[in-house]
């Protein structure tokens, strides 16, 4: 039977209705054929696809101060010094990007500089230090030298039989401010091996160092072994005596000494952690006062330590204001801690430290002499 022709039309008329509707849709969809294609690296994830993973690209800060971490270790020290980069990278440096120089008196191999430098997308230098800031000088009498480190030892003195430890000791009271990597710096955050930063850090210790007019940096204060420094407070006694302008009428000297500088009170900084301007070690009143040191042979003859040479310096030709007290920096040197004791500071700093342990009010800690300053 013929299908009228009034037929054919209708239905040829809803075909071409149809065709163009599914055009128009398909143009403006807000779902295309191409979503449903394998995504390529760049593509982003699909609707509620898994979260991506954060990535490492390095964000830093439009300001930054002229500052770097300083790390003083040998390629045996590697474990403890991807510890302690991990660490502050972690707590600080990753929203930062600080650069890292890392100091050897031997040449760094390459499992050293491998291992390390994929801690941090910071720049990383690795420089080796001079025969003549490392060793002792000419002047020193070994056989003098050598025979004093044998009673040290014998009476069980922390490191009294170390050349070694003397030779750091020496190296880091005035030496490690001169090298080559660390010229172009002004300011520097000492970091050993096997150290633990146990508090995020919100704000930028350099910059707090620079626009507030600070010198000298620490978290932990203790006493020295007075057996180590039998006549390091005569030496600077006699130093200052010859060089009266060189100590700062608004001076910290009440907390090395109880009464007016005639003896030495053995409060120092630890100085495994401080934060400081290198301009004051580079100045001329350190300079003389180390090498006035330096002659006099403590560091090989007994056992002088950075730590007090540091603090007697800091003490006696800056300021007191120059010196802060980095309270809300969680930090770990084994065996002691410092850890946040207000609460409000440990809970913004998502500690990870017990303020209970902490050693800042221990029996061997002297900040409660630098809180009564």
């Amino acid at each position: 039977m013929a299908i009228p022709i009034r037929n054919v039309l209708i239905v040829l008329v809803l075909l071409a209705v149809l065709f163009v509707t599914f055009s128009i849709h398909n143009n403006n969809t807000l779902i295309s054929p191409k979503s449903f294609a394998t995504p390529s690296v760049d593509s982003p994830p699909l609707p509620d696809s898994t979260p991506e993973i954060p990535h490492t690209t390095l964000h830093v800060p439009p300001e930054r101060a002229n500052a770097t971490f300083a790390i003083l270790c040998r390629n045996s020290d590697i474990d403890g010094v991807i510890q302690s980069v991990r660490s502050i990278e972690d707590r600080f440096n990753r929203n930062h990007g600080y650069p890292y120089v890392f100091l050897n008196e031997e040449a760094f191999d390459d499992e050293f500089k491998r291992r390390v430098s994929v801690l941090s997308s910071a720049q990383m230098e690795f420089g080796l230090i001079p025969h003549d800031h490392w060793y002792a000088p000419s002047w020193i009498d070994e056989q003098k030298a050598a025979a004093a480190r044998q009673k040290m030892e014998e009476d069980q003195v922390i490191y009294g039989g170390s050349l070694s430890y003397r030779n750091m000791c020496r190296f880091n009271s005035g030496f490690f401010f001169r090298h080559p990597l660390l010229q172009k710096y002004r300011y520097y955050w000492r970091v050993e091996p096997w150290v633990h930063f146990h508090c995020d850090i919100s704000s930028d210790p350099f910059l707090f160092m620079q626009n507030n007019n600070k010198s000298y940096g620490f978290t932990i204060s203790m006493y020295e072994f007075q057996s180590t420094i039998v006549t390091l407070w005569d030496t600077v006694k006699e130093f200052a005596r010859a060089n009266p302008k060189t100590i700062h009428p608004d001076n910290a000297l009440a907390f090395v000494s109880d009464d007016g500088g005639s003896n030495f009170n053995m409060c120092h900084f630890w100085s495994n952690f401080e934060i400081a301007d290198m301009d004051f070690w580079r100045g001329e009143t350190y300079m003389s006062f180390f090498e006035f040191l330096d002659r006099a042979g403590g560091f090989y003859y007994e056992r002088w330590g950075d730590a007090p040479v540091h603090s007697i310096a800091a003490s006696l030709f800056l300021p007191r204001s120059s010196i802060h007290f980095f309270e809300e920096i969680g930090y770990e040197h084994p065996p002691y801690t410092h850890c946040p004791v207000d609460k409000q500071r440990w809970l913004d700093g998502r500690c990870s430290c017990n303020p209970e342990n902490s050693f800042d009010y221990d029996g061997y800690s002297c900040l409660r002499r630098w809180d009564s300053l």
